[in-house]
């Protein structure tokens, strides 16, 4: 408890100083942020914020892992739509069914092959959470804790701090996310993380997109059009631990460079549908560039995705149990089944902390951990 304190007073100001120059920036007009309690966890309530903007947008987050429970935009006849999969409980957030549906994951998002890495000459092993390797943050992962959270400005701020030795990893982490709701249907998201000694950092959102509604499952995903800022991919092995190999997306499946129709392709990726991390061009730090678009034609709806991180893991939702199983029971009673959603994950490669050829995982002492991604909603005219 001492430690917990310490380290939240040597942090605090720092993480607020750059939460609040994040409200300078963002340029949010929005119409408002409420909160309401959204349930209970071992006697800590749950507490749900909804942005607003005055486009008829709205979002709302949990201090549940951070999550993204509903988006609800506009389609081109001006009809709303929740566009992202999730629950109506917090109760069902916690269950071993939950693919992590709009969870901030970390301390380490993604794969780390054999849940082990060596750091500054000493072995670090961590939670092994999926066979034998370790998978966004081990079995309690910082989307699977409840976070702090404040209204500042036209920002909702949330904050957590991961003791030292949390699932294995090294040094007491304190992180710091912003969101924003803007005007313009930008849902920008603002990750800041210090640590008190050399960690591995690697933070991503994971929400599950479907444009036509958060039950239109497959029948509507392929339907989507799509194209990645990519041109290579990471090579991964029969566990989907990266082999260090990068390889080109030229006449490959993986060539998402121009607008693709996902029900044309899906069905030809090896293991069931997308799930592999695409390497961004190389920007400058903390500049934010084009990463994706995905269209849905019927209702007009697209979504743009923005960020600084050097790659974005696509993933198909190949997971989620076959039509003719029971499914997951999501919001409203809909259910979700395999290629019910995709992912956009902007991140770091995974494993990069076991592959020199990687972009560089490790947050140093007094060093920044900066992550800005944004996804922007609109409709087609």
């Amino acid at each position: 408890m001492f430690l917990r304190k310490v380290i939240l007073q040597k942090f605090s100001v720092k993480l607020f100083f750059f939460a609040s120059f994040g409200s300078i920036m963002a340029s949010c007009n929005n119409k408002s942020i409420t909160v309401t309690k959204w349930g209970s966890i071992d006697g800590r309530t749950i507490e749900k914020y909804t942005l607003k903007n005055n486009a008829n947008q709205a979002v709302d987050i949990i201090t549940y892992g951070a999550t993204i429970t509903s988006i609800r935009t506009p389609d081109k006849q001006g009809s709303i739509a929740d566009v992202v999969l999730g629950f109506d409980k917090v109760e069902d957030y916690l269950s071993s069914t939950n693919p992590y549906f709009g969870a901030t994951v970390g301390r380490v998002a993604n794969r780390i092959g054999k849940a082990e890495f060596i750091l500054n000459g000493e072995k670090y092993r961590v939670s092994k959470n999926v066979g034998n390797n370790s998978l966004h943050g081990g079995f309690k992962g910082w989307s699977s804790k409840i976070w702090n959270a404040a209204i500042q400005n036209d920002l909702l701020v949330m904050t957590l701090l991961s003791e030292d030795g949390d699932e294995g990893f090294p040094g007491a982490a304190i992180a710091s996310i912003s969101f924003a709701l803007t005007i313009d249907g930008e849902l920008r998201i603002d990750m800041k993380v210090f640590a008190t000694k050399a960690t591995p950092i690697n933070l991503t959102n994971h929400s599950y997109f479907n444009l036509a509604g958060h039950g239109g499952n497959a029948t509507e995903l392929y339907k989507h059009r799509i194209t990645l800022n990519a041109d290579r991919w990471t090579v991964t092995d029969s566990e989907s631990i990266p082999t260090g190999e990068i390889r080109s997306v030229e006449n490959t499946i993986m060539n998402l460079k121009n607008l693709t129709m996902l029900g044309d392709v899906i069905d030809k990726v090896p293991g069931g549908g997308y799930d592999y991390n695409f390497c961004l061009p190389i920007s400058t730090v903390n500049e934010t560039q084009f990463v994706a678009k995905a269209i849905h034609p019927s209702s007009g709806r697209y979504l743009e995705v923005y960020s600084n991180q050097p790659g974005v893991q696509f993933y198909t939702a190949n997971f989620l149990p076959k039509q003719g199983d029971t499914g997951i029971q999501g919001k409203n009673g809909t259910k979700y089944f395999k290629h019910g959603g995709f992912c956009l994950e902007t991140q770091n490669f995974p494993d990069a902390v076991n592959h020199e050829n990687f972009p560089n995982s490790i947050l140093e002492p007094g060093e920044l951990y900066h992550h800005i991604v944004i996804y922007k909603f609109g409709v087609l005219i």
